[in-house]
């Protein structure tokens, strides 16, 4: 009965593990969400700066599966280049080792204090009203757990140490292409090498020595690197080509690296050398210490992998390429999202920043959009009418699939700071929809001008055309506001408004002038004054975008 009562606690223990690793690194997600969107942003041709963003991302959320998933969105979306995610993959495998450090800690006295956070962290969750305070409280929560987990796990196995039939099980698996496997099963089955690596640390500690001790553990930790590569691998299906490389990177990656270290310990080992690789480093290294032997060799065996394999980046790019043909390309519709990927749902601020991106692509094709309608006003051309309708159904279409996305990031959880931004994005993408059913507008004076013949005064032209123009300089100052923060330059956004305004004004103004003087047709007013207020109109919704995120701090 003992010994069903230690295997139910241990897998008790294994799961108050899991379940706190999730809330660790869920929440820390959501932390660096907004220092995570700015290090993305940061993507360099620079091998050593790639690696430093990947392993600094991993650190923080304490997942390379988190990392290596929106790596293969950044690619997909055609803002990543492969050599770029290689260098970042390549710094995940590092970031991921933090956890086997952290857990390491479970083997000396400061456990407890690591497991008291977990009433801390559940106290500032329940009692603060702030965002920020709760996932922070939630981050130390899992922490806590985390440790708890493993001192539980610790305990239910330190009844075995002392059985000989368990120990003898477990000495007598040493077989190192078994050990391989075990580590590969086994993560893919939790998509986590740092739980694997943990739990195996949680055994050690208690004396329980995989295949006898020596080289035979390290397998089991080899094999849970390769077995990282499925979360990868399944986030991939159905992605472009460079997606599906990026993901045959990361497992050539570590296969390879894997493979290099498993010839090396079968070379250097009792049998062949008289010595185990590992009796003679490590375990020398850090005697008396046998949690931290672990975790430093994960962490050795990553930093190897990526100096070796760094200088030959290029290499493994070409390797992938040729392994992952490139197919008949597809041509992307118009209204397909570029910068989005559905990856991204699971770090809203990334999500929201990439959003933020597709909304100005939309904007961009409004205002093109009203640049050809009006021209073809002036110019008198009904041959581009048609383009412009096209160009609107694509507007349409990208509304709605950031309309979607906005909901679904919503609905995922996030601060009140997002909320706000989420909502922002809401109004922006209404306003850019009303600018783009301006230029349509557009369309029907041009024919009503060409179909009634109408005329209008000398000069006046010149006029509209430099109203339109402080548009696309107001426009120019909004895209610098909202997509680089610039938010120095907004006076001058606003002044532009005020001048739309009373060009506006005065524009109407002289209209009824002469028509009052008899110098303009009656029939041309509706058509003029009509066209005159939609262009201040799309002044005003330009106005309303650049003012979207002042209440965002």
């Amino acid at each position: 009965m003992e010994h069903v009562v230690n295997v139910i606690m241990m897998l008790a223990a294994c799961g108050a593990f899991l379940v706190g690793f999730k809330f660790l690194s869920d929440n820390m997600e959501k932390l660096a969400g907004n220092s995570l969107k700015k290090l993305f942003n940061k993507t360099s041709d620079k091998k050593l700066v790639g690696v430093g963003i990947g392993a600094l991302a991993t650190a923080v959320v304490q997942s390379s599966g988190v990392t290596s998933v929106m790596v293969i969105g950044f690619v997909n979306a055609g803002i990543m280049s492969l050599k770029q995610a290689a260098t970042m993959i390549m710094g995940a495998n590092i970031g991921t080792t933090i956890t086997a450090q952290l857990a390491a800690f479970s083997s000396f006295d400061i456990a407890p204090f690591f497991i008291a956070l977990l009433f801390i962290g559940v106290m500032m969750e329940m009692l603060s009203k702030n965002d920020k305070v709760r996932c922070i409280g939630l981050a130390l929560a899992g922490l806590g757990l985390v440790f708890f987990g493993l001192e539980i796990m610790s305990d239910s196995m330190s009844g075995y140490k002392d059985n000989a039939a368990v120990t003898q099980f477990l000495s007598s698996i040493s077989n190192p292409f078994l050990l391989l496997l075990f580590g590969i099963v086994f993560t893919a089955l939790l998509q986590s090498s740092s739980a694997v690596t943990t739990i195996i640390i949680a055994m050690v500690g208690q004396g329980l020595m995989i295949g006898g001790g020596g080289n035979a553990v390290l397998f089991i930790i080899l094999g849970s690197n390769i077995g990282s590569c499925v979360t990868a691998l399944i986030s991939s299906i159905g992605t472009s080509v460079n997606a599906r490389r990026t993901s045959m990177i990361h497992l050539l990656f570590n296969v390879t690296g894997a493979v290099l270290f498993s010839v090396l310990l079968l070379i250097w080992s009792k049998p062949v050398v008289g010595a185990d690789f590992f009796d003679v480093t490590f375990a020398k290294w850090f005697e008396g210490a046998p949690t931290t032997q672990i975790a430093m060799f994960h962490t050795f065996f990553n930093v190897v992998c990526t100096l070796l394999f760094l200088p030959f980046t290029d290499v493994l790019v070409k390797g992938v390429t040729l392994l992952i043909p490139e197919k008949a390309p597809i041509k992307k519709e118009e209204w397909e999202l570029v910068y989005m990927d559905k990856r991204f749902l699971n770090t809203p601020p990334v999500a929201l920043e990439q959003l933020k991106k597709e909304t100005f692509r939309m904007a961009d094709m409004s205002m093109e959009n009203v640049s050809v309608a009006f021209r073809a006003f002036i110019d008198r051309d009904e041959s581009t009418l048609t383009q412009v309708d096209d160009t609107n159904e694509n507007v349409a279409k990208i509304s709605e699939q950031i309309s979607d996305y906005l909901v679904r990031v919503s609905a995922s959880g996030i601060s009140f700071r997002d909320e706000k931004l989420v909502s922002a994005l809401h109004n922006n993408v209404g306003d850019v929809a009303r600018i783009a059913e301006l230029a349509d507008n557009f369309t029907k004076y041009t024919k009503r001008e060409i179909k009634e013949n109408l005329t209008f005064s000398e000069g006046i032209n010149a006029k509209l055309e430099i109203m339109q123009g402080c548009l696309q300089k107001q426009y120019t100052l909004v895209k610098k506001i909202i997509l680089e923060g610039d938010r120095s330059v907004l006076p001058a956004s606003d002044a532009l408004e005020d001048e739309i305004d009373t060009m506006r004004k005065d524009l109407v103004a002289e209209h009824i002038v002469r028509l009052s003087q008899g110098k303009c047709r009656p029939e041309n007013n509706t058509v003029f004054i009509n066209l005159v207020c939609n262009l201040e109109r799309i002044g005003d919704h330009l106005n309303f975008i650049a003012h979207s995120v002042d209440d965002i701090a």
